[in-house]
């Protein structure tokens, strides 16, 4: 979802951090592809070339930013290595896709850490080794904080407050009242973490933070938000963070694990600009000064 986001507003957006995931438009439109090549299987077969002429397409009909916008953008990918959920296979294609879509030498792929399929963090969450929710992973590795050093100008240290201290910087909206009807597939809360001094200045940069699957609010509460690392980075660099939310679905559209949008579930053009998650996400971006406004 952050690759689909990044390509459809690299205009507008700056660099993206990639933890674990395949492609862009891996999964071709099709639940069956997506569990075939883009996941666990070690007999994946993503044709690049293929997924290249879709976004070529889209690029040029509009549905995502023109590659100009690009070339200067950085791209941090992580993939541990005691990850049974998504093969290395796919990643490594991410990659590959990565080096072709950016300018190479703005990509940097961590791929020899003995990590399992979690959200690797300094000392918060379960074991290293185990992917079980809230997939937060207690690794000694502050994966947070490499990725945004990497993608963004950090000027400050991280805040040295505590998770539960810095929990109470995060605010928690409606997001139906920002994002209207584009949020029908949205979890009814979404948060946002505002620095003391993004409040008083409007003057601040926003990093999206997409969970994973069944890492949402209706699964986790605000663990993913409160634990993942971003927030201390972001006090001390005027950094809001925004945790959009989605939510399970047992009936059509079809989402039982809560999975942001990569399959196509919500519609042909999921993975562009046009696609609901994406519109709805970027009308939060918007929005976020009338939202930190009405929640003070």
């Amino acid at each position: 979802m952050a690759m689909q986001f990044h390509l459809s507003f690299s205009e507008k957006v700056i660099g993206s951090g990639l933890i674990a995931g395949g492609p862009y438009y891996c999964a071709q439109g099709s639940i069956a592809a997506a569990l075939q090549n883009c996941v666990a299987n070690p007999d994946s077969t993503i044709d690049l070339s293929a997924l290249s002429v879709t976004i070529n397409d889209y690029q040029k009909s509009g549905k995502l930013a023109d590659s100009k916008y690009n070339q200067n953008d950085k791209v941090w990918l992580l993939h541990g290595t005691l990850d049974t959920r998504i093969n290395n296979i796919v990643t490594d294609q991410l990659a590959a896709q990565t080096r072709t879509l950016f300018g190479p030498e703005n990509i940097r792929y961590i791929n020899d850490q003995a990590f399992a399929h979690v959200m690797p963090t300094l000392s918060s969450g379960d074991t290293c080794t185990l992917s079980a929710s809230p997939f937060i992973g207690n690794c000694n590795y502050d994966a947070a904080g490499e990725l945004l050093k990497y993608i963004t100008q950090l000027s400050q240290p991280k805040s040295a407050k505590s998770n539960d201290e810095l929990s109470q910087q995060l605010l928690t909206f409606k997001q139906s009242k920002y994002a209207g009807e584009h949020a029908a597939t949205l979890g009814e809360n979404a948060y946002v973490f505002v620095p003391e001094s993004c409040k008083q200045s409007m003057n601040c940069d926003v990093h999206i933070s997409f969970h994973g699957c069944n890492q949402n609010a209706e699964a986790v509460e605000n663990e993913y938000a409160k634990n993942a690392g971003f927030n201390a980075w972001a006090d001390t660099n005027h950094l809001i963070v925004l945790y959009p939310q989605t939510k399970k679905s047992a009936l059509m559209p079809l989402n039982p694990q809560a999975c942001w949008d990569w399959w196509g579930y919500t519609g042909a053009n999921y993975a562009n600009k046009d696609g609901k998650q994406i519109r709805a996400v970027m009308a939060l971006v918007e929005k976020i000064p009338t939202i930190i406004a009405q929640l003070k």
